[in-house]
């Protein structure tokens, strides 16, 4: 490292290294780094000694030589487009297949439904025609008996009066007071915030003057399906009527004629069945019937008015229409399973009984066999019926014994004093509905509060009770709207 070492032969060497820690000096001398003459004392002998120092120069003269041409590339547009297309040509012909799609072009290829989002959404109707849709995770779950959250911002005159869950992508069914129907998309729907009133649906369907939506019904999403099931109708006066889904596939954008309706009649509800189903018409004064779908013939035609499902007492009206599933049971296999699974449920619990068989249809006791049980325990339905202030309750789908359609039927809800009046503390029922423990329910008052529960948390009682307060109302407010969620959401949402 002490020693000048001759560089003039090596010079560019050196320059190409470029540590400007050592240099040649200008008597054309050069010394050691440290770095270097480590590198020379760790190399042995052999391989010392084999060290030429014309290699060691062609191999610099090439590298130097590469890096030029590197640099000159990127200086050099046309050389970079030259290389990419040879490179490209010589890809093609060592991976060259014949193309097995067709590109075309064609105008209006991806919908403008292919870019929606699928979001499960919470669509909510006000009594005077103001729609909207919330996302459902913007709701958490409370225990029965809380106050709720404000769901709708509203006027005096205005309430929330109607709300479902559905996807993004669902189709639903607007069906009006003047027996039209017309269909739309949720995701077409204008999206607010919990509080926000939301757009007029005068502003999104085609209505006529003096023309209101009285029913929305989510549809399954895919079309080619709808033939396989019927679409059973009920009004407020009593009448139902029956009709293949497929009727309503083609909808023109202003409509068609979906009920032939009478002067004061309304569409209460519509619902998709089969003919192994059951039909549940529900009536605000505490009556329900309950008779097979067969009973009702399907009408060809979508201007007819139906046929009497349900005689009414004055002044009273149909709430629901619930479809149930139709079991095969005699009167006495229902009253021996209710006694049963009421004693599974006392012990379980711990509660009291409150559901008893109806003593005047079950002729005798008798002893259900433990497969018979289990075959009635599976098929067994709950009906959640819930009153305008706040009241309800669940019970079995066997204490609704199944009759001819058209009569008075039998008591759903214990809401009238001995006289015949409706009770206050309990009020009408408002809605009637089956339903399953993991369900949760979303109910509306008239003031807009909006609570969301469990299912679960609702007693089992029998179909003649009053049950327990699911929705503590505030004084002069009545539940309006109640709707069922089939998945559980975030209980840590807003």
């Amino acid at each position: 490292m002490a020693r000048d070492w001759p560089a003039r032969e090596v010079e560019a060497m050196i320059t190409l290294i470029d540590d400007p820690r050592h240099t040649v000096s200008a008597s054309g001398t050069y010394k050691l780094s440290a770095e270097q003459a480590k590198a020379i004392l760790d190399l042995r002998l052999q391989r010392l000694t084999a060290l030429g120092r014309d290699e060691i120069k062609a191999e610099l003269d090439k590298l130097a030589e590469e890096i030029a041409d590197y640099l000159d590339i990127l200086r050099s547009r046309t050389r970079i487009q030259t290389i990419v297309k040879d490179e490209l040509k010589a890809v093609r012909e060592k991976f060259a297949t014949p193309r097995r799609t067709v590109i075309l072009e064609q105008e209006g290829e991806v919908e403008e439904e292919d870019l929606i989002h699928r979001e499960d959404m919470v669509v909510t109707v006000s009594h005077l025609g103001y729609v909207k849709r919330v996302p459902l995770s913007t709701y958490r779950a409370q225990r029965r008996g809380g106050k709720g959250r404000a769901g709708m911002q509203t006027r005096e005159e205005d309430f929330v009066s109607r709300l479902f869950v559905a996807s993004t992508h669902t189709p639903v069914l607007f069906f009006s007071s003047h027996g039209r129907v017309y269909k739309e998309k949720v995701w077409r729907l204008p999206q607010a915030a919990p509080q926000a009133r939301g757009k007029a649906l005068i502003n999104i369907l085609p209505l006529e003057q003096g023309e209101t939506i009285t029913t929305l019904m989510p549809l399954p999403e895919d079309e080619n399906a709808w033939g396989q099931f019927h679409v059973m109708f009920a009004t407020t006066s009593g009448n139902v009527r029956r009709n293949k889904l497929s009727d309503f596939v083609k909808i023109r954008p202003s409509g068609i004629i979906a009920m032939k309706l009478d002067e004061g009649d309304a569409i209460v509800d519509v619902q998709i069945c089969t003919e192994n189903d059951d039909v549940l018409l529900t009536a605000s004064g505490g009556q329900c019937i309950r008779f097979p779908v067969t009973d009702v013939r399907v009408f060809q035609g979508r201007s007819s008015d139906g046929v009497r499902g349900i005689s009414l007492a004055e002044g009273d009206r149909v709430i629901s229409l619930s479809i149930l599933r139709h079991v095969e049971a005699s009167a006495d296999e229902r009253a021996a399973y209710l006694k049963r699974a009421s004693a599974v449920r006392r012990g379980i619990n711990g509660e009291a009984e409150e559901s008893a068989p109806d003593a005047e249809e079950a002729s005798g006791a008798i002893e259900l066999g433990e497969q018979r049980y289990v075959e009635m325990s599976a098929a067994e339905q709950f009906v959640l019926t819930v009153s305008e202030r706040g009241y309800g309750k669940r019970s079995s789908s066997y204490e609704y014994r199944i009759t001819g359609r058209g009569g008075k039927g039998i008591v759903a809800m214990d809401v009238r004093e001995r006289d015949g009046t409706i009770r206050k503390k309990t009020g009408k029922l408002i809605a009637s509905f089956p339903v399953e423990d993991g369900d949760q329910l979303m109910l509306v008052t008239d003031g807009g509060q909006l609570i969301r529960t469990r299912v679960e948390g609702i007693r089992i009682a029998g179909r003649s009770t009053q049950g327990v307060i699911v929705f503590d109302t505030a004084e002069g407010e009545r539940v309006v709207s109640v709707e069922r969620i089939s998945e559980e959401g975030d209980e840590n949402g807003g």
